[in-house]
């Protein structure tokens, strides 16, 4: 046995949250629209964020 035999390896992948994960279809034009508004901000996010962002901002 070596020593690193008894180290714990990290799992891959992002850490369990209280989430549920969505699958999403989107034509291409609006894809396109949300690269373009993705594109206005600073920090660009990645689709996603730009998605959950959007949401956070309309939804009450």
């Amino acid at each position: 046995m070596t020593s690193t035999d008894n180290i714990k390896k990290s799992k891959k992948g992002r850490p369990q949250v209280d989430t549920t994960a969505l699958t999403l279809r989107l034509s291409n034009e609006l894809l396109e629209r949300l690269d373009a508004h993705r594109r206005t901000l600073e920090d660009l996010p990645n689709r996603q964020e730009a998605i959950r962002r959007l949401l956070e901002a309309e939804l009450p």
